[in-house]
């Protein structure tokens, strides 16, 4: 997987993390971190929250702001249930579309709604469709930010997926550090791919644990 700095300019990942600091690991290089994006959804986030109070796993979720808003009592939820925060955008927009005083009101509002409507100051950082620009990084930089992309993803979020894809795909490659990327909302992608996603949770848990994987933060 690369991310793109500015328009036109790709990066491969050892630079990336060497030189921009950019992250796809567990800080620890141990274990796995699950980690879920777009949310929170009124259906999706509750579904998700389930499975994983069952297994008693813990997870990252990437919130948006305006999904948050449209959901408030959410954030509250998943930070009750132990699990930890990490902001998104407020927007699902491609930052190389945006000018920089637009990425910076994106994640201020962000940053302001997660604050208010979570009790938490986000630490982590993961820009919409893993793409970044010169301005977001350099926010977050100054935001004291981990910036977090992923290292596997189950592409729940496309109609053609199954719990059945969305989990063989997920831990292909999984291993010691591992950095997985699920969807809790199906605003930005397939209707109703939350629901494969959390009917694909168990079996992903269930895969990583016979592996001998253990959760940890990411």
């Amino acid at each position: 997987m690369a991310s793109y700095l500015v328009p036109g300019l790709v990066l491969p990942w050892p630079r990336l993390r060497d030189a921009l600091g950019v992250e796809h690991r567990t800080a620890s290089g141990a274990g796995y971190a699950l980690t879920f994006d777009d949310g929170p959804h009124a259906q999706g986030t509750p579904a998700v929250l389930e499975v994983l109070a069952a297994t008693g796993v813990r997870a990252t979720f990437f919130l948006v702001g305006e999904q948050l808003r449209r959901n408030p009592a959410l954030g509250g939820e998943i930070v009750a249930a132990g699990h930890a925060i990490g902001l998104h955008c407020d927007r699902h927009r491609n930052l190389l579309r945006l000018a920089p005083w637009q990425v910076r009101a994106d994640l201020d509002r962000a940053q302001a709604t997660i604050e208010d409507l979570t009790g938490r100051t986000p630490e982590l950082y993961r820009p919409p469709y893993g793409i970044l620009n010169a301005a977001a990084l350099r926010l977050a930089r100054s935001r004291g930010w981990r910036t977090l992309l992923w290292s596997a993803w189950g592409r729940d979020w496309q109609a053609r997926a199954t719990p059945a894809s969305i989990s063989a795909l997920l831990t292909a490659e999984a291993g010691e550090g591992s950095v997985l990327l699920l969807h809790d909302a199906d605003d930005y992608g397939a209707p109703g791919s939350w629901r494969r996603t959390a009917a694909a949770l168990p079996l992903v848990l269930e895969t990583l644990a016979e592996r001998g994987l253990q959760e940890v933060p990411a």
